[in-house]
């Protein structure tokens, strides 16, 4: 039996590889703020527990790790996604509310996951894990006007490298997955705006090739370790795309 913690499992791309990962036999905890589409995925898998709970808040993160640990025995993965788009803008047209509910929510809620997963995976027996970050093609290659998200997705970058480092004497591997415009509902609202607008629309790929890319990280063996992989729709500007 393998286990994993989803976090920004109640949508988009948390949803979909929760699902992914139920049908290859996962037993999967599902944390997000929205407690009915958690239930409602739990409901339907036995190998499914919904955690609702804010990552923002330790403390609800260390009890949903705590109720998993407590049913399935240990955490194996973790897929650290939960994040939010912030208004874009130039930073003089950024509200400061905006900034410090993304820095909550991408970064804070990043470090409380890994923080309480790496605790888990380090006094467990056998000691270990993975923790899988959600980064971006932000956290490499910024879009105009997306200061808030590409900041906070940098930070993401740096907390995978460091404990990709300090995980290596407890046998926790940390690897990260950027992703490029999976068709999300988020994704699909802004395709509306540019039609809208009379611009080209954002190429798109299917949420599930990411979820897939996800369950091959997470079911590599303790040897080895994809650190970072770039998912991304094939036509979308990425490289040189400012």
């Amino acid at each position: 039996m393998k286990t994993i913690l989803i976090t920004g499992a109640s949508s988009g791309i948390g949803h979909a590889t929760a699902r992914v990962f139920l049908e290859d036999g996962w037993h999967v905890g599902l944390l997000a703020r929205r407690a009915e589409p958690l239930a409602e995925l739990a409901a339907k898998h036995e190998n499914a527990l919904a955690l609702p709970g804010d990552v923002t808040d330790l403390g609800q993160v260390e009890q949903a790790v705590a109720q998993l640990v407590g049913k399935w025995g240990r955490l194996d993965a973790v897929f650290n996604n939960a994040g939010i788009f912030s208004p874009q803008g130039t930073i003089d047209e950024i509200d400061p509310t905006d900034w410090h509910n993304s820095v909550a929510v991408n970064l804070t809620g990043m470090f409380n996951t890994a923080r309480a997963a790496f605790a888990a995976m380090r006094t467990q027996s056998p000691q270990g894990g993975r923790i899988i970050n959600n980064g971006s093609l932000s956290a490499h290659t910024p879009r105009e006007g997306s200061i808030c998200y590409t900041t906070t997705k940098h930070g993401v970058t740096g907390l995978t490298k460091t404990l990709a480092l300090d995980g290596r004497p407890f046998n926790i591997a940390a690897c990260q997955i950027d992703i490029g415009n999976a068709k999300t509902d988020l994704v699909e609202k802004l395709n509306d705006r540019l039609l809208a607008d009379g611009k080209p629309l954002l190429p798109m790929m299917d949420v599930e090739d990411v979820a897939r890319s996800v369950l091959h990280m997470a079911n590599m063996p303790p040897s080895a370790n994809v650190l970072f992989q770039t998912v991304m729709a094939t036509n979308m500007p990425y490289v040189g795309r400012g």
